[in-house]
């Protein structure tokens, strides 16, 4: 399925005449796939956890934002894909829109996907993802080491939601989410309240 029908659901949230969102669809596939980890300040304060498959972001809402301690299970629901340009989008959505508030890109980097079937053969990470477990390392300047995403409810009776969790093994340092008012942006060095300031 291409890119333009993935986005339809982002696409269908959004007015791209208020919003500086990226409409997608103007970037090219890298041979390293990325990830970003947004703070958003909408209606609830949370963290974007995206991760570029093919070619698009899956993303989830973490609401406690990533741990790097492995006793940790953060909650993650699915949200609908974004576009790659994503990755670089921090600003200030309008008031009214879906998602209104402040964006800061929190950490950014690439990843390796892990994922091995029993005899140790890599799997493809996106039928990974569909079975409900996922295994990568990421490679960024906040966040380094192995993770875990892991489905333990599915959408047929309600909401889908995952366990984003640090692997006890694979990789060390790197740290996990601050309190998310007092982070600074990757990108720029902003704090959320500078951002709503500068750009809303």
């Amino acid at each position: 399925m291409g890119g333009p029908d993935r986005l339809r659901d982002y696409h269908g949230k959004r007015d791209f005449g208020r919003t500086g969102e990226p409409r997608g669809g103007g970037r090219e596939t890298e041979a390293a796939p990325r990830f970003v980890v947004q703070i958003h300040d909408a209606r609830r304060m949370h963290f974007d956890f995206r991760l570029q498959v093919g070619d698009v972001l899956k993303s989830w809402s973490v609401p406690k934002g990533p741990s790097a301690d492995p006793h940790d299970k953060r909650l993650a629901v699915p949200t609908e894909d974004h576009p790659l340009e994503y990755e670089e989008f921090e600003g200030v959505i309008p008031r009214g829109e879906y998602g209104g508030g402040a964006v800061i890109v929190w950490d950014h980097g690439t990843y390796e996907p892990l994922s091995h079937d029993r005899r140790g053969h890599v799997v493809d990470f996106a039928r990974s993802l569909e079975r409900g477990h996922a295994t990568f390392r990421l490679h960024g300047s906040k966040l380094r080491g192995a993770y875990a995403l892991t489905r333990f409810r599915d959408g047929d009776d309600g909401e889908e939601a995952w366990l984003l969790v640090r692997a006890a093994k694979g990789g060390s340092g790197g740290r996990g989410a601050p309190e998310p008012r007092r982070a600074r942006s990757s990108r720029t060095g902003r704090t959320l309240a500078q951002v709503a300031r500068e750009d809303g």
